[in-house]
């Protein structure tokens, strides 16, 4: 199993709670940002080009558990920046813990060897470690030579420990389906739990805002990855999100599913798209014009996103909202070969990205801040 039975259940309980009390608007996830700095500069991050008073800034941990406990809902992502450069981190995840929720600490697991000793093994953590593809395209990503086997040494570390380790990996044009793959049994001869994917979002504030996918191309990439599929492989997320990816299935955007907290406040109206600041949990809700985003709203913003903070929360209120939903992710998980033979031949296709794939270039942040997200 990728997941607990123990994490399923909870969140299959609190997921029909939601239906039984008739909210159509429920989170399911909580993002909570402690902090936006960083000890990389990825081309495709839209957190880190913020100015430096604002990388300064930080959450405290009564401010990290007062919107847990404000939204209410039993997972808790928490990505940034990198989590492992709050000084409070590790007073932060044992208060989650203590409180049973369910977290993804996000790291590049750069200084994951360094820090580990501040956590210990629970059924309530996880460290999802970014990771993607192979060395070469991860390096690309993430600007930095020698970031894959830095991670890959974390990985290796905490799953000795006994910790719970998954990868989350964001996809961009330019993906080679055939290497995504090879990455996978790279992934699973290292032990971690499950894999977690994404399509890339084309930040405002990404400094490369050329190599983001479009739907089609998106459906056409993942067809080729997931299909065909090895049965060791395991994904720690909905099938039916997988589904949909693959272009299965069509669901709308459900952006108040992944609901975000960091040092401005509630982020309207979700992860990716920054349109205000809620003072408090119910304020978003009630607050935030729902029908200007997703793709049926027609707000260009919207236009291309697949990504999993808003289509994953979708496929989730589908898999408990019918018994074809339940089926469908029941089926998707027993039967999980996808054979497809076109997709095969689409493994041997060249990779053609839209733009020219340029070669790896070390972004450099001011040095000021550099200096600080060492420390």
């Amino acid at each position: 199993m990728a997941v607990p039975i123990s994490q399923g259940w909870t969140v299959a309980t609190y997921v029909l709670k939601q239906k039984i009390k008739g909210r159509k608007r429920y989170p399911l996830v909580l993002m909570l940002e402690p902090l936006f700095r960083c000890n990389l500069a990825c081309a495709g991050c839209g957190k880190i080009q913020y100015p430096a008073h604002v990388l300064k800034m930080q959450l405290t941990p009564e401010e990290c558990f007062k919107a847990a406990e404000e939204c209410g809902t039993p997972m808790i992502s928490i990505p940034g920046g990198e989590p492992l450069l709050h000084p409070q981190i590790g007073e932060i995840v044992e208060g989650l813990v203590a409180r049973k929720k369910y977290i993804y600490l996000c790291t590049n697991a750069l200084l994951l060897k360094q820090k580990i000793d501040l956590f210990k093994p629970s059924k309530y953590l996880t460290f999802s470690v970014h990771m993607d593809g192979q060395r070469e395209h991860h390096d690309f990503s993430v600007c930095q030579e020698g970031g894959y086997d830095q991670a890959r040494e974390g990985i290796k570390e905490a799953v000795s420990r006994g910790f719970r380790v998954t990868t989350n990996t964001t996809l961009f044009d330019g993906a080679d389906p055939k290497s995504v793959r090879a990455f996978f049994d790279e992934m699973m001869d290292l032990g971690v739990e499950g894999m977690m994917l994404s399509p890339g979002y084309s930040y405002d504030k990404a400094p490369d805002q050329s190599h983001f996918l479009g739907k089609a191309r998106t459906r056409r990439l993942f067809r080729a990855m997931l299909s065909n599929r090895k049965k060791n492989w395991k994904f720690n997320q909905s099938f039916l999100f997988l589904e949909f990816l693959m272009g299965r299935r069509d669901y709308s955007c459900t952006p108040w599913g992944m609901p975000t907290y960091n040092v401005f406040g509630w982020q309207k109206p979700c992860y990716l798209l920054q349109d205000g600041y809620a003072d408090t949990f119910s304020e978003l809700l009630a607050a935030t014009e729902w029908g200007k985003y997703g793709t049926e709203s027609g707000n260009p913003k919207c236009a291309n996103c697949m990504v999993h903070s808003g289509y994953e929360a979708s496929a989730v209120n589908d898999t408990f909202g019918s018994l074809r939903g339940l089926w469908g992710e029941a089926k998707a998980r027993l039967f999980s070969g996808y054979q497809d033979q076109a997709a095969l031949r689409l493994l041997d296709e060249p990779t053609r990205p839209v733009h020219a794939f340029d070669p790896l270039v070390q972004i450099e942040t001011d040095n000021q801040v550099a200096e600080e997200t060492r420390a």
